[in-house]
Order: C-alpha cells, then sequence, then structure tokens
C-alpha cells in the first residue's frame, strides 16, 4: 500500500529525471506498483480511508512518484459527463494533440508539490494516447477531451521529469489571451 511517506516530493531530483520503458510481460513488481497506485488513488477518493490512512486526494498518480523510474501511471476520475476513467498506464506514447488549449480555472496541484504555485497550465484540449492498460489487460488507444486530458497529460509529463508548474507563464501566470478554454 502506497502511503503518504512513499510520496517523492518535488524538492527530490528524482523527480527531475526521465523513466525507462517497461519491458514485458510486466514483472510481478511492475504488477504490485500499477496495483498499488490504482489501490492509493481508490482509497485517496474514499472519504473515511483517506483519513484512516492520512492520504491527500488523487486522481492521478505516477510511477517517478513513489521513486520508481519507469513509463507507468495511474488514473481514477470522472469526465464532465460523470463517466469514471480508470487506467493504468504502461508505456505510454502521445499519438496526437489538439492546437487548441485548455487550462483548469483552479489551477493545477499535484501530490509530489506541497507549495502552491500561481498561475494557469495550458494544455492541449483533445489527446490521443496509446498505451498498454493494465486495468483491461490489453493494448488501447485513448481519444481524450477536457479534464480527463489534462490529468492524463499532467501524469505524462511526470515520466519526463516535468512538473506542472515547469509549464505556468512566469512572466503572465493567467494570461487567456490565446482562447485557451477554462474547465472548471
Amino acid at each position: 500500500m502506497i502511503l503518504k511517506k512513499d510520496i517523492v516530493l518535488d524538492s527530490d531530483p528524482l523527480l527531475r529525471k526521465k523513466s525507462e520503458d517497461v519491458s514485458f510481460p510486466l514483472s510481478n513488481e511492475d504488477e504490485k506498483l500499477l496495483n498499488d497506485m490504482i489501490e492509493y488513488l481508490e482509497n485517496s477518493q474514499d472519504e473515511e480511508k483517506a483519513k484512516q490512512y492520512d492520504l491527500q486526494p488523487g486522481v492521478g498518480i505516477a510511477a517517478p512518484q513513489v521513486g520508481v523510474l519507469k513509463k507507468m501511471f495511474a488514473v481514477l476520475t470522472t469526465d464532465e459527463k460523470g463517466v469514471l476513467h480508470k487506467y493504468a498506464l504502461v508505456n505510454p506514447t502521445l499519438v496526437s494533440n489538439s492546437v487548441g488549449k485548455c487550462y483548469l480555472s483552479s489551477g493545477e496541484g499535484c501530490l509530489s508539490v506541497k507549495d502552491s504555485h500561481f498561475g494557469y497550465v495550458k494544455r492541449s484540449y483533445k489527446i490521443k494516447i496509446k498505451a498498454y492498460d493494465y486495468v483491461s489487460k490489453q493494448n488501447i488507444v485513448l481519444s481524450l477531451k477536457g479534464y480527463v486530458a489534462i490529468v492524463v497529460q499532467h501524469e505524462y509529463d511526470h515520466l519526463f521529469g516535468i512538473l506542472y508548474y515547469d509549464r505556468i507563464d512566469k512572466k503572465n501566470p493567467t494570461d487567456t489571451s490565446d482562447g485557451a478554454i477554462e474547465i472548471v
């Protein structure tokens, strides 16, 4: 089980390193980590369990955030229509992304970042990503938009040592003159 103490903070240089591809078949260790990441998200979103285990609520977690430099992350959230998105992606590749951008009106947060960072993180409104999904046990291609696309791009960045606040425009952190869509 992943606990708060297991989450690597942004002060650790490990979070700035690139992750390695995962080999197949998945090792028992990789499968355990994928299961643990999903379990963390499920527990963190359950009010009683989050309190019991002192977990920060999360909608995504990447392997580097628990000290493992492998291309894997888990996502557990719902989209604007209330549809559940539950994935544990291995070796994801961003196939395409829209020119159109979007951002969270509240700004982004991260399990690994304790300090607040003011500003909008502009990300592609639509993305297509391919990966092996451990949840469905198959290779998949996901076409995502809006909030779920933001979550997936955030976790994907972790695999390349990028943190969300790296993407905030330092000179004009709340600029929306480019027509980026606000996601509330």
